[in-house]
């Protein structure tokens, strides 16, 4: 259990931070093109951030499933011993269930969402996204509700974990 809350969590969770830096980088380069760059140089750029944010997608995508329908069932056991009924057993812990894991259960799966749209977006529209500003801000948007969905439940998941971990 311990092995697969990790990789749901540490693995996984690297993963998408690595993705999301790296198609935030990208969208910025893009932000600073003046159209003087090379065609090559902008397409290798435009092709970083489809693949990026591709990634990023399905990153996020499987670390909402395996928390989901892996590590949450856990969570959720009945018994006097379960991180559930440890943490509600607690008036200073019985916060972070009602906040906390309703955000990692319901909050969490818009970052999926979001992160599939940036990537549509990213892969129909690429060269689009260098010239038009107004789609560039929307998708750098969208693009950063995604990791700030995700990175809530992320903190959500390591204080609650350290409060009541799954055994």
């Amino acid at each position: 259990r311990e092995t697969l809350a990790l990789i749901h969590g540490i693995v996984l969770g690297a993963l998408f931070l690595v993705a999301f830096t790296g198609g935030l980088a990208e969208l910025w380069a893009l932000r600073t093109a003046d159209g003087t760059s090379s065609a090559a140089v902008t397409r290798g750029r435009v092709r970083r951030l489809q693949i990026g944010t591709v990634g990023m997608a399905a990153v996020v995508w499987a670390t909402v499933a395996v928390g989901t329908f892996v590590v949450y069932p856990w969570y959720r056991e009945t018994g006097p011993t379960s991180a559930k009924s440890r943490l509600l057993a607690g008036e200073d812990t019985a916060g972070w269930h009602e906040l906390g894991m309703e955000w990692k259960e319901h909050v969490s799966w818009i970052s999926p969402f979001l992160a599939t749209a940036v990537a549509v977006i990213a892969v129909l529209y690429g060269r689009r996204i260098t010239s038009d500003a107004r789609l560039r801000n929307l998708v750098t948007g969208l693009f950063v509700l995604a990791f700030l969905t995700a990175a809530v439940a992320g903190i959500f998941g390591a204080l609650i974990t350290k409060a009541a971990p799954v055994r």
